[in-house]
């Protein structure tokens, strides 16, 4: 089974997207299951993970509804805001719904470099572990040693880092980023994500530009602990669905087979599916 581990959907005039702007260029449409199941076909990819793309509760009910109708969708990362005095509970009424299988806080987004470490958070990640919801991380460079205090501080909470944490391949940038990601993939409760590098990379990208982060992830986490995801349609703005999954598989061909297959899809149905009871 393959499964692209990282995927989203979303309609403009909900208006909860505020980083979708006209700006934005191609991507600045409706995208839904009708737009995306022609392409997974071509792959023949069976299942996929839909990520949140808005800080918003109400949009995690809508990806969830979404989900519910749409056969590929196997699960969700949703949103929930971990700073609420009452989020275990608000997190635990969320996990009621078995297609949501992680949260996703935007990391990236917030302007406190700490807040992952922050004291008042703490209930909120116990609440993951307790619910059996993965800790979606989308954080840059800059995060890294705070995601590593926190793996440290909470060693039962599945943290999958989305993008390899967005490295700057575009300004060819390899460390302290690579160092990071090693130091952190000494955690055994740390896997990672093979998606969003040629975003980071941007237009005019190559292979060749891309393949010391390919080898790094591999090396740090190693077959086992990596997922393959699109990050579509995000992925539309430096290339597109066939071209990141032909790269990929060029990248990863030199593996055996059942390593290839724990990449593009049995690790995602471990991480993502089987510690919530859902079906692969």
């Amino acid at each position: 089974m393959r499964i692209d581990s990282h995927q989203h959907l979303w309609r403009l005039a909900r208006g909860d997207c505020g980083w979708l702007t006209p700006e934005r260029g191609r991507i600045f449409r409706d995208y839904l299951p009708s737009d995306l199941a022609p392409i997974l076909a071509r792959h023949r990819i069976d299942r996929t993970i839909l990520v949140q793309a808005a800080p918003t509760a109400a949009e995690t009910c809508f990806l969830l509804q979404l989900g519910n109708a749409t056969a590929f969708v196997a699960g969700v990362v949703g949103w929930a805001d971990f700073a609420d005095p009452d989020a275990p509970r608000l997190i635990a009424q969320a996990a009621e719904n078995r297609l949501l299988v992680g949260l996703r806080p935007m990391v990236q987004d917030i302007p406190d470099d700490d807040w992952l470490v922050r004291p008042e958070l703490v209930p909120a990640f116990r609440a993951l572990i307790t619910q059996d919801l993965v800790f979606d991380a989308l954080v840059l460079p800059r995060h890294l040693s705070r995601l590593l205090v926190l793996a440290d501080r909470h060693p039962d909470l599945t943290i999958v880092i989305d993008h390899g944490a967005k490295p700057q391949i575009g300004e060819g940038l390899f460390q302290p980023w690579a160092a990071d990601v090693a130091a952190l993939a000494q955690r055994p409760n740390v896997v990672c994500k093979l998606s969003g590098l040629v975003t980071e990379a941007g237009p005019g990208w190559s292979a060749a530009q891309l393949e010391p982060y390919f080898a790094h992830l591999l090396a740090a986490f190693g077959p086992g602990r990596l997922l393959w995801g699109s990050d579509w349609p995000v992925l539309d703005l430096a290339a597109d669905y066939d071209a990141w999954i032909r790269v990929s598989e060029r990248q990863l061909a030199h593996l055996p087979l059942p390593e290839r297959a724990a990449v593009f899809g049995d690790n995602a149905a471990r991480i993502y599916l089987r510690s919530r009871g859902r079906a692969c």
